[in-house]
């Protein structure tokens, strides 16, 4: 494939990085690692386990630079401690940017690191994917956004599946290494001047991950980017578009230069030639422990010599630059307001609910459906009047609120890919995490709304509920507050549990118990007293006193009868049924202030939960 050589498309850059680390050392660390105690009691010291062991390397702008090396020799490690995803604190050595300490909350702004996995929206398609990348990391304002997303589809070569759909394996989906592409663009959006991608080609077949690379050639040549990848095993056609190897092993420096002076090493070392039908690097990988152990210092004194003297003056002015722009205020700024975060986001997760078979459609059809169906089976048992049917009655509202609290649980799936996203965006410093939060609680608003009605109307004339239409309004209300409080609840253990499987189980499990704490059951009065404290968390209970009371509550509630006995009248009206139940008409408002109590609270917990591990993740 030729080498694409177009003019910069987003003008030419003035400052260079070179990204250069010094005796860096890092280890995994443990409980343990200081001291372990033998089988006798004994304390007894052990090696450190080091993943990184003394590596000086450089990379420098108007290059690609590639980290290899054979799986487990510190590849991804490496990446991760030039890009400052790993604390300082937890490294030993330096990291220096343009001969100057890291700083790594400005180097984040100047620079994009492009994880392995692709964290993307499926249902998204591509053009909009950038553009909304565009809007939550630029602050030029839409026009500006869409121009910068139209020359960079054009720039990646994604200008023919703009309006795909991320999504693979469909058939409106696009290709892996578009998809690569796809996620390279995402962070390029707001034109770093360092990029670190890791394994850009893993998974794609020959053409597509020659592609890739040819297009990352093309940054570094135009617009003077400095690109660093880490690459397993790459084929002689790629291998010719690196400018510096990084070669590693067992967490050492083996080699870091050009290829010709690896193949020259190789030959001294090993005092043998690399043969023809293998690239150098892959005879590199197969020999690399002869590498370390010969020092080689000569040809690698040499090599350090040329370099500082070719890029002397360029060092100079770069320095100076990347102190005025770069290493100046540490307050990170975000690009947009948090007004207008919460509307992109909410747009955003619009088009994804809508998108969502199984979210939109299926919900809108299972409330319809079990509307109509509830309805049919406990058809005008409203209106009737003895134990029996009041029993029913009672047992129509318990199924209603299990039905209701446990047909959120479905999304968690969806809350937990999204919270996979929102970790590397908001490391980005896109936006904010109460901006998603507050964004993610109002779309749900309407939606859930909709979803409460289309069960509530079906359901509350076929059973024959009290004909009056403040009542009706009010069980709309309550089953909209129910919608709510699960779906707050679902996104606040989303953001807890580590992953579905986790996840299905707990919310189960504290559902189940939510339904045996709510008094349908077992009474407060006959709950240990070690239990009650859960009779007052149930989200059942609340929502349950309610139905109660709005059916037998108000004027028309003591004057309707409930049970007779015969010659004796009416045993029992609605009034005396409530007091039965241990429940009063102020009860009414005050439950749903609870309710709100609930969906507010269970959000909160969600926002600081989100907030720590972001933070977390970000230092």
């Amino acid at each position: 494939m030729e080498l694409p050589t177009r003019q910069p498309i987003f003008g030419g850059r003035k400052t260079l990085y070179s990204i250069e680390t010094r005796n860096l050392s890092y280890k995994l660390r443990t409980q343990f690692d200081e001291m372990k105690w033998d089988c006798l009691g004994f304390c007894k010291k052990t090696l450190p386990n080091f993943i990184l062991k003394d590596v000086n390397c450089v990379a420098k702008g108007r290059e690609i630079t590639a980290i290899a090396g054979p799986s487990g020799a510190g590849k991804t490690t490496l990446l991760e401690v030039l890009a400052g995803k790993i604390s300082p604190n937890e490294v030993s050595g330096h990291v220096l940017v343009n001969d100057r300490p890291m700083e790594t909350r400005s180097f984040r702004r100047i620079s994009a690191y492009v994880r392995q996995v692709d964290a993307l929206f499926p249902l998204l398609t591509v053009e909009e994917t950038l553009m909304y990348s565009a809007l939550l990391r630029r602050s030029g304002g839409h026009k500006e956004a869409a121009a910068r997303v139209r020359q960079l589809m054009t720039d990646l070569g994604l200008d023919h599946v703009a309006a795909s759909r991320v999504a693979g394996g469909s058939n409106n989906g696009i290709s892996g290494g578009e998809r690569r592409r796809v996620s390279i663009g995402v962070d390029l959006v707001h034109d770093p001047a360092v990029i670190l991608i890791d394994e850009p080609t893993s998974g794609l077949d020959s053409a597509s991950a020659i592609h890739v690379v040819s297009l990352l050639k093309t940054m570094v040549v135009n617009q003077g980017k400095t690109i660093i990848l880490t690459i397993h095993q790459p084929g002689f056609r790629i291998l010719d578009l690196f400018d510096r190897i990084i070669l590693l092993s067992n967490g050492n420096i083996a080699h870091n230069g050009s290829l010709n002076l690896l193949e020259d090493r190789i030959k001294f070392a090993c005092n043998q030639m690399v043969p023809k039908h293998v690239n150098v690097l892959e005879f590199a990988v197969d020999v690399v422990e002869s590498l370390v152990t010969e020092t080689f210092s000569s040809q690698q004194n040499f090599l350090e010599a040329k370099n500082k003297e070719q890029n002397k003056d360029q060092d100079c002015e770069n320095q100076l630059e990347l102190s005025d722009n770069c290493m100046e205020g540490k307050s990170f700024v975000y690009p947009n307001s948090r007004t207008k975060e919460i509307m992109i986001l909410g747009q955003r997760f619009c088009r994804n609910i809508f998108r969502t078979k199984q979210l939109f459609a299926t919900r809108v059809v299972q409330a319809l459906v079990a509307g109509l169906i509830l309805g049919t089976i406990f058809l005008n048992v409203g209106s009737k009047q003895g134990k029996v049917y009041l029993q029913a009655k009672t047992g129509f509202f318990a199924f209603s609120l299990t039905f209701l609290l446990s047909s959120s649980t479905e999304g968690l799936p969806i809350f937990l890919n999204e919270r996979r996203i929102l970790m590397s965006e908001t490391e980005r410093g896109a936006y904010r995490v109460s901006s998603y939060v507050l964004a993610n609680c109002l779309v749900f608003l309407p939606f859930l709304l909709m979803v409460g009605l289309l069960y509530a109307t079906p359901v509350y004339f076929l059973v024959g509920l009290r004909r009056e239409i403040d009542c009706f309004l009010y069980f709309s209300l309550v089953v909209w507050m129910v919608l709510l409080m699960s779906n707050s609840f679902v996104a606040c253990f989303s953001a807890l549990v580590p992953n579905f499987i986790m996840g299905t189980s707990i919310i189960a499990g504290l559902m189940g118990s939510f339904f045996l704490f709510s008094g349908y059951f077992i009474s407060k009065e006959s709950l240990p007293n070690y239990w009650v404290f859960m009779y007052y968390l149930s989200l059942f209970k609340y929502p349950f006193d309610c139905f109660l009371i709005n059916e037998y509550g108000g004027v028309q509630g003591r004057r309707r009868c409930l049970e007779t006995d015969e010659g004796k009248g009416c045993s029992l009206y609605g009034d005396g049924f409530l007091r039965q139940q241990g429940l009063k008409e102020s009860q009414k408002w005050s439950n749903l202030a609870v309710m709100l109590g609930f969906i507010v609270g269970y959000r909160v917990l969600c926002f600081l939960i989100l907030w720590y591990r972001c933070n977390r993740t970000r230092n």
